[in-house]
């Protein structure tokens, strides 16, 4: 086979192709999941949160039927534990949601400033790596790993698909999909009942291309990059740092980003489906932004701004890893596979926000 056409190759261009979709398209839209909680902190308007959910919906109908269909297994993605970490879950989203509403928006969002120009975006993108990074292999990872990961739950399912399965006896390969069809027409009927939403197409076919996107990625790493290592002859998922299928995620992957800036020349390290997405949802939003000339170059307002920002960005690091996810990764990816982690850690990362807010409101 031409080197050109492995799957590793495959994977990692067609996680910048979805990447450059996603930063594009969430330029355009305004999409923000930071902003949408806003929205309805501050101003009691859902029209945000409706594009997020419609979005998460997609990915859910989508992901759950490739899986019925034997295209990808969602059970072998990291979402899908036996045992809960509830606590790293619980407190990682918090801490992720707090520093999220401190660094103006969370990982996706800063991309997408990045692509319009923000060096301060660039900054906290820099500080949320370090902080992810030290998280995952340095000093935050040793508290995370013998503090928090310990403190586990067996639920008896991993997700909600094997929860109904055994409780109602359905048959276990389409409980997942009959529930994920079940919670998105209760979350459609929420989502469409407004009016002012359902006029408003840029959101709507703006949720609709940011779900697929999240869709996308699942068939591409765990089918198209799903076969046998030419060398190992071990069947294995190409091109991922999870070493399994994987859709968008960002907290994580900036921290392989930067291990393979600083340690470029090392010929263990290779570019994977993570990084390659982060690169491509810059480069779409940079796109879009000189495309319609909303390119603008913006800094930090003050001390106490870039104080605040960078405080934010350590939270997120650390928060985003612990929770394994941020807004993207365990709010649309980790969702989509009705993880019942995923939920757990969006309540947390939800209140982390709402209060933080709250904070912000009070003190203002």
């Amino acid at each position: 086979m031409d080197a050109s056409l492995n799957p590793a190759t495959l994977v990692v261009w067609g996680g910048l192709g979805l990447g450059f979709v996603f930063g594009a398209v969430a330029n355009k839209t305004n999409f923000c999941t930071m902003g949408a909680i806003s929205d309805v902190v501050n101003m009691g308007h859902w029209g945000r949160i409706r594009m997020w959910l419609l979005a998460v919906v997609v990915a859910m109908v989508g992901a759950n039927l490739l899986h019925y269909t034997g295209q990808i297994d969602l059970g072998k993605t990291i979402y899908h534990r036996a045992a809960m970490s509830w606590l790293s879950l619980l407190l990682g989203g918090a801490l992720f949601g707090v520093g999220m509403t401190m660094a103006s928006g969370c990982t996706a969002k800063n991309l997408i400033r990045l692509g319009g120009g923000s060096v301060r975006a660039l900054v906290v993108l820099v500080f949320l790596a370090i902080s992810a990074y030290m998280t995952l292999k340095g000093l935050f990872g040793q508290w995370r790993s013998s503090v928090l990961d310990p403190v586990t739950i067996d639920v008896g399912a991993t997700g909600l698909g094997q929860a109904v399965a055994k409780l109602s006896g359905a048959p276990h390969p389409a409980a997942p999909l009959l529930s994920a069809l079940a919670v998105s027409l209760g979350l459609l009927a929420f989502i469409f009942k407004d009016r002012r939403f359902r006029s408003n197409r840029a959101q709507v076919l703006g949720a609709l291309a940011l779900g697929l996107v999240i869709v996308a990625g699942w068939y591409l790493t765990g089918h198209l990059g799903y076969g046998e290592n030419p060398e190992t002859l071990e069947t294995v998922y190409f091109a991922t740092n999870t070493r399994t299928l994987e859709s968008l995620s960002l907290v994580a992957p900036a921290a392989f980003s930067l291990e393979l800036l600083m340690l470029w020349t090392d010929k263990s390290l290779h570019a994977s489906f993570g990084i390659s997405t982060l690169v491509g949802m810059f480069l779409g939003s940079l796109t879009y932004a000189l495309g319609t000339r909303q390119f603008r170059w913006e800094g930090f307002a003050s001390v106490d701004d870039l104080r605040t920002h960078l405080i934010g960005a350590v939270l997120m690091g650390f928060g985003g890893v612990t929770a394994m996810g941020c807004t993207i990764g365990q709010g649309m990816s980790g969702l989509s596979t009705l993880a019942l982690g995923s939920v757990v850690a969006m309540l947390g990362l939800t209140g982390g926000a709402v209060a933080m807010m709250k904070y912000q409101i009070w003190r203002a």
